[in-house]
């Protein structure tokens, strides 16, 4: 019934004449910077979306531009987005120009006939980009093509504002809603703007949990829905619209959530299909946001927790996944729910010290290829327990199935040491069993104890169980001849040993990708035969030829 009246809403949309001004009234510049180097891929025709790379080709040159063959629907869309125009636009030459004329070109040629071009957070994405990169590709191109540019810009407008709100449960609905903004601020139209501000508030809402999260509990899309609120206020402000309460509000909270997902590094910590992105460009969104106060240590609503001494960090996920909506997928195949880039990484953890990054998950592949992609979303990609090698939420194409339901959390400080006591009920149904994880920070930052129990029913056979702790490819990593703890040496100098207590321990190959694809190594503790807990620590040590390194 929704998608019927979905349908006809469009359809009424569509009955309904469009101008189609020479120009946008209103100029807006995108406010991200770039990555030349991947601007200059595209013009050696490949498109590096999310660290997925594939062929991108005009179909003058015999390519298959928007997708093709094998490709994802995350790459797709990013691709029918227009993610890109903000890459040959940092590589700022004349080629770079053409290239994105000629690529805009094939699309409103052939591209547009595609399903994925028509969802609407495709369509929200390609309208702000097409208006933030005006100047850019377009102002100074030939008549013929910019008449086509906004004939189909006001197209999408119209099909856009006629179908709000997006029923997306993700911040793909938020996107929608940026773009039809953007679209009635830029066409001149106060009924679209109208529509668009109409729904703003319920969809903020939806968006950001109490605590300033995103719902789809990502770093990644934390820091992509705050660009989003960013630019939302500015498209408000630019004509003399007060946001509205909820905006600000939205703000104030999401800002000092994104910085609790920050390593020392000034990166973003791995969880949910969030890679680390440039430090920079999280400074410059935390400035545009005029973001106030420190970051957040815990965020309760949305599940992560942050432990923080001296100068280690400690990023916990210690809440329940996203919620999903089954088997729902929309147009193109791009999944509906919030748990669309959910991984099954519950009550993992990732540590760092100062600048280094010490224990680390694997990282992601949002925009790969299934295979690839539910690789890296597993659970045993992340620094976390797995029994029996099954992952504590069920994988699916378009989210999860089965998951943790009950994820409790206590925490505890005093006189400067942090306690967590986290745990989750993944595999009650495979195993009926609880994984309760302990961990404790002490004051200096240089002591970290930790402790994985299962907790199961009397007499019930206990499953083969091990716990991975993922190394970040700078960390130098050696075995002690008992098997009983690894030496590990930063990429600063400093010493660490990982110890464990009722487990053999082990050195194996791991990959990381949390940037570029690079080789690594995980520690595995494997447990005793029967044991239903396993202990383990994390602490300083002096190397030889070690450089101390003072508490900041």
């Amino acid at each position: 019934m929704i998608n019927l009246l979905r349908g006809a809403r469009q359809k009424l949309a569509r009955l309904r004449p469009v101008r189609v001004p020479d120009a946008p009234s209103r100029p807006f510049r995108d406010l991200w910077p770039g990555d030349a180097a991947r601007g200059a891929r595209l013009l050696r025709g490949e498109a590096d979306f999310a660290g997925t790379i594939r062929p991108m080709r005009l179909a003058t040159e015999g390519g298959e531009p928007w997708g093709g063959k094998g490709a994802s629907p995350a790459w797709r869309a990013s691709a029918h987005g227009f993610a890109w125009m903000r890459d040959l636009r940092a590589l700022g030459t004349d080629a770079a120009r053409l290239r994105a004329r000629a690529f805009t070109a094939d699309w409103l040629q052939t591209g547009w006939e595609e399903d994925i071009a028509d969802a609407p957070e495709v369509v929200g994405a390609r309208i702000s980009a097409w208006l933030g990169h005006w100047d850019f590709f377009a102002a100074t191109a030939e008549d013929v093509f910019r008449r086509q540019v906004m004939q189909r810009l006001a197209q999408d407008a119209r099909d856009l504002v006629g179908a709000l709100p997006a029923e997306d449960e993700h911040r793909g609905a938020l996107v929608a809603l940026k773009g039809a903004l953007a679209a009635a601020v830029a066409l001149e139209e106060d009924a679209y703007l109208q529509r668009a501000i109409r729904f703003l508030p319920a969809e903020i809402e939806r968006q950001f949990l109490p605590d300033g999260g995103h719902i789809e509990r990502s770093p990644a899309q934390q820091l992509a829905a705050l660009q989003d609120l960013i630019e939302i206020r500015n498209l408000l402000h630019g004509v003399g619209v007060e946001a509205p309460p909820h905006l600000l509000a939205a703000l104030d909270r999401a800002a000092p959530a994104l910085r609790l997902f920050r390593h020392g590094d000034g990166g973003l910590a791995l969880f949910n299909g969030a890679r680390e992105e440039n430090s920079a460009l999280l400074d410059l969104v935390l400035t545009q946001g005029q973001a106030r106060g420190r970051g957040a240590l815990e965020l309760p609503e949305t599940g992560f927790q942050r432990l923080q001494a001296g100068r280690t960090v400690i990023i916990m996920d210690a809440g329940p996944p996203p919620r999903g909506r089954g088997a729902t997928t929309g147009l193109g195949g791009l999944p509906s729910g919030a748990d669309r880039f959910a991984h099954a990484g519950t009550l993992s953890f990732e540590m760092s010290i100062g600048r280094d990054r010490l224990i680390v998950n694997c990282g992601a592949a949002p925009a790969g290829e299934e295979g690839w992609r539910d690789a890296l979303r597993a659970t045993a990609a992340h620094s976390t327990l797995v029994l029996s090698d099954t992952n504590s939420s069920e994988l699916r194409p378009e989210g999860l199935g089965r998951k943790p339901e009950t994820v409790e959390v206590e925490r505890q400080e005093a006189t400067g040491a942090q306690w967590l006591e986290v745990s989750h009920d993944g595999w009650r149904g495979p195993f009926g069993t609880v994984h309760r994880r302990r961990l404790y920070l002490a004051e200096s930052g240089d002591d970290l104890r930790g402790e994985d129990v299962l907790e199961m029913p009397p007499d019930a056979p206990v499953p083969i169980f091990v716990a991975r702790f993922h190394l970040h490819p700078a960390v130098t990593a050696n075995l002690l001849q008992d098997e009983s703890a690894v030496l590990l040496r930063l990429a600063s100098g400093a010493g660490w040993k990982l110890r464990a207590k009722g487990a053999r321990v082990a050195l194996e190959d791991s990959i990381y990708l949390g940037g570029e694809a690079r080789r690594s190594l995980q520690i595995v503790l494997y447990a005793e035969e029967n044991e239903v807990s396993l202990q383990w620590a994390i602490t300083r040590v002096s190397l030889p030829g070690a450089v101390p390194i003072p508490d900041a």
